[in-house]
C-alpha cells in the first residue's frame, strides 16, 4: 500500500470514528446537549483535529443524518422487488432487512426518527426522509396492490410509513422484544393492507 493510500485510509477511519462518537451523544444528550469539544474528547481527538473533517456541528448532524438514510434506502426495497419466493416471503425480508438496520444502528435511528435540534436544516432532511420512506410504500402498493385507488396510495403509503418509525422508536425503548415479532406484525399489517384490495 502506497503512502498516498495508507493516508487515506487513516482519515477515513478517523472520520468513522467521530461520526460513530457523534451519532451516541447526540442520541443520548440531543443535539444541544452536545458540544463539538465533547465530540472530539471522546473521539480521542482535538477539537482543531475535528474542524479538520467537520466544519461545525450542524454539518456533522447532516453527515450522520445522510448516510445513514442512503444505506436504509438500499436493500429492502430490493429484497421486495426482485426477492426470491412468494409475496409473503418477500416482505418478511423486506422487513427483515429493514429492521436489521435498526438493530445495528440504534444510536442513529434516534437521530433519524427524533430530530432534537431545532435547526431548520435538519426538519427539511426530516420531512424529506418521510417523503422518501412514504413515496417507497406507495411503489410498494402500486406494485402489489394495483386496484388502490389513486388518492388513497398517498395516506395509505404514510400509513405504512408511520408505523415502521412508530414500531423503530418503541423498540429502540424495548430491546429485548425479539426482532421476529416485528417482522411478523409489520408482514402481517401490510398483508392486511393489500388483502381489502377492491373492497371499497
Amino acid at each position: 500500500m502506497s503512502q498516498i493510500d495508507r493516508n487515506r485510509a487513516a482519515r477515513a477511519e478517523i472520520r468513522a470514528r467521530i461520526e460513530e462518537t457523534a451519532a451516541r451523544l447526540f442520541a443520548e444528550r440531543g443535539y444541544a446537549g452536545t458540544t463539538i469539544g465533547d465530540i472530539a474528547a471522546e473521539s480521542g481527538l482535538s477539537k482543531p483535529m475535528l474542524y479538520r473533517y467537520f466544519d461545525s456541528k450542524q454539518e456533522l448532524h447532516l453527515s450522520l443524518l445522510e448516510r445513514h438514510r442512503d444505506e436504509l434506502a438500499a436493500a429492502p426495497m430490493s429484497r421486495l422487488l426482485h426477492g426470491a419466493g412468494d409475496l409473503d416471503t418477500r416482505m418478511r425480508a423486506m422487513y427483515e432487512a429493514w429492521f436489521g438496520y435498526v438493530q445495528s444502528s440504534p444510536y442513529t435511528w434516534r437521530l433519524l426518527f427524533r430530530d432534537t435540534t431545532g435547526d431548520p436544516e435538519v426538519q427539511e432532511f426530516h420531512r424529506e426522509l418521510q417523503r422518501r420512506q412514504r413515496e417507497t410504500d406507495m411503489a410498494l402498493l402500486r406494485e402489489f396492490a394495483p386496484g388502490i385507488p389513486e388518492e388513497e396510495l398517498e395516506p395509505l403509503g404514510e400509513a405504512i410509513r408511520s408505523s415502521l418509525y412508530g414500531l423503530a422508536l418503541w423498540w429502540l425503548d424495548r430491546p429485548d422484544q425479539p426482532r421476529e415479532v416485528l417482522v411478523a406484525a409489520m408482514t402481517r399489517l401490510t398483508r392486511g393492507l393489500l388483502a381489502t384490495v377492491g373492497e371499497g
